[in-house]
């Protein structure tokens, strides 16, 4: 099997191998010889097979991506998980916010070349592209940084935050943050509360992904007054503040993140909850010491997903209802698949397009048992 990178389903090209992984091969397009009717001029000036890593799918028409990214999950879904989500002839990933495929992203990180000067990725590859007219960012975000020089081997932070203020900082291994523009926070709303996020911490990167995801989980997680829920792998708390309201006074929620300063951001938004727990530990080690039984787990894992010694913990913590978000079609569908082995049941599941002209998806699903 090959698997040939800018190519749409139903094209003739020619390709170049680039990968041997053993059970299958990877390949680049090298000439469309029959284009499908979906394929674009590209949407991304500086992506492509010679350019950066950055817009992989930006030749193909937006509405046709989401179609792409629906099949590969219920794909995924039927060969990693047992489960059948829908037909792949209609399975097709829901915009984000208000659907544009340009001009997204909120927060990007830039690496350094051994010169100090700031770029992307080429494709699986250390090498940079200094070129940062990526058509995931806003017009202007990172305006002037191409000229600036950098400290060796740094990464750049850039974040333009719900007020609209640049925040530039750059980092380096073993080194402190230097903030260059703006500040060390950066504030973002949701729900009518504001978080001051670190800009080196989580946050979701589509502008339109945190309130629609916290919407999503409130409604989703159904619960009342009085009840208990636990957000893992919960950043700077969003969920936490959605599912505080819903359990009320008399109700109790934990929010669990490694990440010691999505943690201060999560207890200096949430100070006036006193029904918010904030921990910061592993997700693994929280639960092995909980002692109070939870009606409802919000997971949001890293791309990696959240791994058989987890789930097996929720569920011998007899969890009956969890809402799980995945950002990696292929972990979402092994977590789900561990979830059924457990008993648990799929019984709400939506895609959606959280990172256009990517093939990154998001997929959000209720399990109950």
């Amino acid at each position: 099997m090959v698997f040939v990178r800018y190519a749409l389903p139903g094209e003739t090209v020619r390709a170049r191998l680039v990968g041997d992984r053993g059970s299958f091969w990877n390949a680049d397009t090298v000439e469309v010889l029959e284009p499908s009717p979906d394929r674009i001029d590209s949407l991304c000036p500086i992506a492509g097979v010679h350019g950066s890593g950055c817009c992989d799918l930006a030749f193909a028409e937006p509405s046709a991506v989401r179609r792409i990214k629906g099949a590969v999950v219920a794909n995924q879904l039927v060969r990693l998980g047992n489960h059948h989500w829908r037909d792949e002839s209609d399975a097709a990933a829901e915009p984000v916010g208000d659907g544009r495929a340009t001009g997204w992203r909120t927060r990007v990180r830039l690496d350094t070349s051994a010169d100090g000067r700031a770029g992307f990725h080429r494709y699986h590859s250390a090498e940079l592209v200094h070129r940062l007219d990526c058509a995931q960012l806003p017009e202007g975000m990172l305006d002037g940084l191409a000229e600036t020089r950098w400290p060796k081997d740094s990464t750049v932070h850039v974040v333009v935050d719900d007020d609209g203020v640049r925040h530039v900082a750059h980092s380096g291994r073993g080194k402190r943050t230097t903030v260059v523009e703006g500040g060390y926070e950066a504030v973002q709303r949701v729900g009518g509360r504001t978080w001051q996020v670190p800009v080196t911490a989580f946050w979701q990167a589509h502008r339109g992904a945190p309130a629609l995801y916290s919407g999503l989980v409130a409604q989703w997680a159904q619960l009342q007054a009085g009840m208990t829920a636990w957000d893992l792998y919960g950043g700077a708390g969003v969920f936490a503040a959605a599912l505080a309201e819903a359990v009320g006074p008399t109700g109790a929620v934990t929010t669990v993140d490694t990440s010691r300063g999505a943690s201060r951001a999560a207890r200096a938004a949430l100070a006036d909850l006193d029904n918010v727990t904030v921990v910061t530990d592993s997700v693994r080690r929280a639960l092995a010491g909980q002692s109070r039984r939870a009606d409802v787990a919000v997971l949001d894992p890293p791309r990696t997903g959240a791994g058989r010694e987890v789930i097996d913990l929720l569920a011998a913590a007899e969890v009956p209802r969890i809402v799980h978000i995945g950002c990696e079609a292929a972990s979402f569908a092994r977590d789900v698949g561990l979830y059924l082995g457990h008993g648990y049941a799929v019984e709400q599941l939506r895609v959606f397009d959280s990172f256009p002209l990517t093939h990154h998806v998001e997929c959000v699903a209720v399990l109950s048992r």
